[in-house]
């Protein structure tokens, strides 16, 4: 898969420095009961959201917060249910708040909505690290700690210590004058960040490929061309317009038999937002991504770790850079030799050297030539609604749930689906929405998010609720969405991400779900039944022709299955080389030399890289896992969750695929625990031992000497 699959979950209130000090809206009670986001429905009604109403709601929430942490922070004598229970109750307020305007930023954006959202930024951020340097605060926990730790549920527990570990991450302890620094550091390193999605957006959406000549598209699946045929006549131009949206650029490098039109293609993604290209200087992401380097680093500096890295690392599985490295450099020295053997090969097959933009193109030439398999001619077989069908199965089967759509439920756009699941006993355990297709003015990628979070406090409960968002090619006239298999794994990895959010057990916001998981931890669930998407029961299931509905042909299936290997070597180290960039980024900044940014990746590349890329590549100015997402010195997570999720499905392979007995240790030890226990004996109470990385590798079809295994 491409790296811009992002998993990616948005924070951001980050914490930062007190808001501007501008007027605040009146709010009056009859526009208080007008204003959607400060309703009490159970789930947001998002075609009543305007752009007016975010700052507005936004600051009626952290001003009535800001009055009850005030008296909370005053307690003679807290106790749990006193003051812990009343802070969740409050962060769960804002998130429920905040929640639909960060969501409809990223899928729906326009200039007003974006304003409204960048305008709350400062507020949020301010109150977030106002919350967590209060020194009141802090010693109101620790009393409680004290006095009551011992008569605590475990769970009870993890939520104290983890918040005695980020009250003391925010700068607690600092003196005045530090802490004020950390604060502004982190509101402008929250603003920066929206800044960088919101240029590789506008880069993205700004450029388009106007095509006359019908021979350019050869190699293109209909559906592809029939929507550029329509964009084209929407414009008032003959021929056909082709969009940079992720499936149309796939598409383009993998099956477009011109070569200047894939040069095209990868030269508008690979300098979006950057000083070259089709669009250069105009949103460039240099000096931005200069400074949320730099802000990263004051703050890391601020609290006394020596560098970024170390400072994220306090909150992660793996506890320092040589740890990560080492895991880094045991996959690169295993995976090297066998992606250089495969490059040689391709290029060998191609009759030429290959430039960056011909590599998926012959690719997949030579694996339909070795396999008899392409991801354009699975389509007809794997139409989105007959996937559903098959992954609600797996879950079923897996963890004794059910998945049943309903209508009628607020919802953003008109491809919106909403879903409810129950457990084996017909209790309501969550819902979700399902975005599914690439659009104008959406963020690319695809990636789970909270709607709403589980809680079961005294003051009320919720079920938690859960974005997936996609970006598959949409149906055609008399047709539906026909995804690759590739889709089809995306799928299933957002799925795995919708599963631990809602299936967790766990009653306290800060800990439910996702929220509180080591995040070198956090797509173990998704990789995991990624896993699923490849075996030959499911895939009988999940396929079905369009037109005729007959399953994947069984030797198909096979062929498909024998892909999975396919160019491992080289698909391991391109995410090593993201990884290793990401963490050298991190670690080795300095105030005095500056980012180097595009140094440092050409010293990783000539290290890691297998797969030559011009001079004016500038995919860092678009990676915006690492500078506007949760990856930040993070990015090896995706390697090391990936080892976890492959040992992990080994248990289940031992013991059989859909063996329920295993599938409820997973479910008590891993989806279920959120935050409420250290990912690392969780997984110890699953598997039984520490994670073994042999499990990835022979998964691969790579041995340790760095073959390929036969």
């Amino acid at each position: 898969m491409l790296y811009e699959d992002a998993r990616l979950r948005f924070h951001p209130a980050a914490p930062g420095a007190p808001g501007a000090a501008t007027m605040a809206p009146t709010f009056t009670p009859r526009n208080r009961m007008e204003n959607p986001l400060l309703g009490e429905q159970p789930l947001p009604q998002f075609l009543q959201i305007r752009p007016e109403h975010v700052e507005p709601a936004v600051r009626e929430v952290l001003t009535q917060n800001r009055a009850r942490l005030e008296a909370l922070a005053s307690l003679p004598l807290p106790t749990f249910a006193t003051l812990i229970e009343p802070l969740e109750e409050l962060q769960h307020r804002i998130a429920r708040t905040w929640s639909p305007v960060s969501h409809l930023n990223a899928v729906l954006n326009s200039d007003a909505l974006r304003s409204g959202y960048n305008a709350c930024l400062p507020l949020l951020s301010a109150y977030q690290t106002d919350l967590a340097q209060s020194e009141p605060l802090f010693l109101a926990y620790r009393t409680v700690a004290d006095q009551e730790g011992g008569a605590l549920a475990p769970v009870q527990r993890q939520v104290i210590e983890h918040a005695l570990r980020d009250f003391r991450l925010a700068g607690v302890g600092l003196p005045a004058a530090r802490k004020e620094r950390f604060k502004s550091a982190m509101l402008e390193l929250s603003q920066l960040q929206a800044k960088f999605e919101e240029n590789v957006l506008d880069a993205s959406n700004a450029w388009t490929r106007h095509v006359e000549d019908p021979q350019q598209l050869r190699g293109l699946n209909d559906m592809l061309i029939e929507q550029a045929r329509r964009r084209a006549h929407e414009r008032g131009v003959a021929g056909w317009v082709l969009a940079l949206d992720q499936p149309t650029y796939v598409a383009v490098l993998t099956d477009a038999e011109s070569e200047s039109l894939r040069r095209a293609f990868y030269e508008a993604w690979m300098t979006r937002a950057s000083d070259c290209g089709p669009s250069a200087g105009r949103w460039d992401n240099s000096n931005v991504m200069e400074e949320i380097l730099r802000r990263r680093h004051e703050a890391a500096r601020l609290l006394d770790f020596r560098n970024y890295t170390e400072y994220a690392l306090a909150t992660r599985m793996a506890h320092s850079v040589d740890e990560v490295l080492g895991f880094l450099h045991e996959l690169a020295r295993a995976a090297r030799p066998a992606a250089l053997g495969e490059f040689a090969e391709l290029e060998a097959f191609a009759c030429h050297r290959l430039a960056a933009w011909d590599v998926g193109f012959h690719a997949e030439r030579l694996q339909r030539e070795r396999f008899s398999v392409s991801q354009e001619q699975l389509r007809p077989y794997f139409p989105l609604p007959r996937v559903l069908t098959g992954l609600f199965e797996v879950a079923e089967r897996l963890f004794g749930v059910a998945v049943r759509e309903r209508a009628g439920a607020p919802v953003w756009h008109p491809d919106v689906r909403f879903f409810e699941i129950a457990d084996s006993a017909g209790e309501a355990v969550g819902s979700f929405y399902l975005d599914a297709y690439a659009r104008p003015h959406k963020r690319a990628g695809a990636w789970m998010d909270e709607c709403v979070g589980r809680k079961r406090l005294t003051s009320g409960a919720a079920l938690p609720v859960a974005y997936l968002v996609c970006n598959f090619l949409p149906p055609g006239a008399g047709r539906p969405a026909l995804l690759t298999h590739d889709d089809v794994l995306t799928l299933f990895h957002e799925f795995g991400h919708g599963l631990h959010h809602l299936l967790t057990r766990v009653d306290y916001p800060s800990l439910a779900g996702i929220n509180g998981v080591a995040w070198d931890a956090v797509e173990l669930p998704s990789q995991f039944l990624e896993n699923y998407a490849w075996h030959p029961e499911v895939l009988q299931r999940i396929s079905g022709h369009f037109e005729s509905g007959a399953p994947l042909p069984a030797q198909t299936r096979s062929r498909l299955i024998a892909t999975r290997s396919f160019h491992a070597g080289l698909q391991m180290m391109r995410q090593l080389e993201f990884a290793l960039f990401d963490l050298r980024l991190h670690t080795e900044y300095s105030p005095e030399r500056g980012a180097r940014v595009q140094q440092l990746l050409r010293e990783v590349r000539d290290e890691a890289a297998v797969v030559p890329v011009p001079e004016w590549n500038r995919f860092a100015n678009s990676f915006g896992h690492i500078f506007a997402g949760g990856y930040a010195a993070g990015y090896y997570g995706y390697k090391w969750a990936e080892v976890l999720a492959a040992d992990a499905f080994a248990a289940f392979e031992e013991s059989g695929v859909f063996d329920r007995a295993t599938a409820q240790r997973f479910l008590e030890a891993i989806l279920s625990r959120g935050g409420s226990r250290d990912a690392l004996e969780a997984f110890i109470e699953f598997r039984g031992r520490r994670p073994d990385v042999a499990a990835l590798l022979k998964q691969h079809g790579i041995v340790a000497t760095g073959e390929l295994a036969a």
